[in-house]
């Protein structure tokens, strides 16, 4: 044990370790879902001060040999960068981060680690710029109801234009309005109140332990957010696969069209209805079959069906519903969502 770190941390990081071998075991029993389990064991390396180790799997999900293409290559590069910035491979990282931002995601998810990584190591210029960036490409500049996870891009954009001592402009005041936590963020991202952490008056000292605990409550909100309610798809191939092995579920699915249309006026009630976080999640008849025999249950039960897709979703197997602007239709026909099963929308 180190001289200079308590026993306590050590006993963190170790459990940390132990997660993220198990994470990495049960990626073998799961190679389906092995690119999210694989990255929730690099966070936990990441937290264990194992950075080294974390860009291994990293650079595993990356590779060309590796069983199947990542489906989220980008949000990995950003990751790896953010990492690698940590434990001193700042170059490295810069080539990164300056590829990620050439590439242009639509994906709020790299922008958002690539820009707070700028804005950890005081590189707020350019933090900004890559929020602004991100914030130009995705969200139209006369939306009133961006969708949920472009909000830490107006966060951390919001947040780097007061340290850089900025006015509000409209992305800020969007923010501001679409903010659920109690402290408004112009407190929250006050620069001064380092100050404040150092004071002996017990009426600001009082007020900055109110604004950290409106802080982490918008993290555990955030960290907290349950998986997607996900109705479950079924691709053409593998809808005929299912029912020809288990014709009595043909009820359930008269054909595929009217599969399709089931799954988007589905989602469109729940929406209505104020349900919020929806999804889609894709059957295959192998992973379905394996279902149901881990349940001892006939996969010609349909009231397996809802829990299937659940689980699914549980697994992060969920893609977001409606589909972000000018991105593709969730029913893999490769048109635009709004010319295919959102026209009418």
């Amino acid at each position: 044990m180190r001289p200079d770190k308590p026993a306590a941390a050590d006993h963190v990081d170790a459990d940390h370790i132990a997660e993220a071998a198990r994470l990495e075991r049960t990626a073998g029993l799961y190679p389906e879902d092995a690119e999210q389990l694989l990255l929730q064991a690099a966070a936990h390396l990441e937290l264990a001060g194992a950075r080294a180790r974390a860009t291994t799997l990293y650079d595993s999900l990356l590779s060309p040999s590796a069983p199947h293409p990542p489906s989220a290559p980008l949000l990995i590069r950003a990751l790896k960068a953010s990492n690698l910035w940590e434990y001193g491979h700042e170059a490295e990282a810069r080539a990164i981060i300056d590829g990620i931002r050439t590439a242009a995601p639509h994906d709020p998810a790299p922008w958002v680690i690539v820009a707070e990584s700028l804005e950890s190591h005081d590189e707020l210029e350019q933090a900004h710029a890559t929020f602004t960036e991100a914030a130009t490409l995705l969200l139209p500049s006369d939306t009133q109801d961006p969708p949920y996870s472009t909000h830490p891009l107006l966060f951390g954009r919001h947040r780097v234009r007061r340290l850089l001592g900025k006015d509000h402009d409209e992305w800020d005041a969007l923010a501001d309005r679409v903010s659920t936590a109690p402290v408004p963020l112009d407190e929250l991202h006050d620069p001064k109140r380092v100050w404040s952490l150092g004071s002996e008056n017990p009426a600001e000292l009082r007020a900055e332990i109110t604004r950290i605990q409106a802080e982490l409550g918008s993290y555990r909100e955030a960290l907290s957010r349950p998986f997607p309610v996900a109705i479950l798809h079924w691709p053409a191939t593998e809808l005929t696969e299912l029912l020809t092995a288990y014709p009595a579920l043909s009820s359930e699915y008269p054909s595929h069209e009217a599969h399709l249309a089931t799954i988007e006026s589905s989602l469109r009630e729940l929406s209505a209805s104020g349900t919020p976080n929806l999804g889609i999640v894709t059957g295959t008849v192998p992973s379905y079959e394996a279902f149901a025999a881990s349940e001892s249950t006939s996969p010609e039960d349909p009231s397996l069906l809802p829990q299937y897709a659940t689980t699914l979703a549980a697994r992060g197997r969920a893609v977001g519903w409606p589909p972000e602007r000018g991105g593709d239709c969730w029913c893999g026909s490769g048109a635009a969502y709004a010319e295919c099963h959102g026209s009418d929308a």
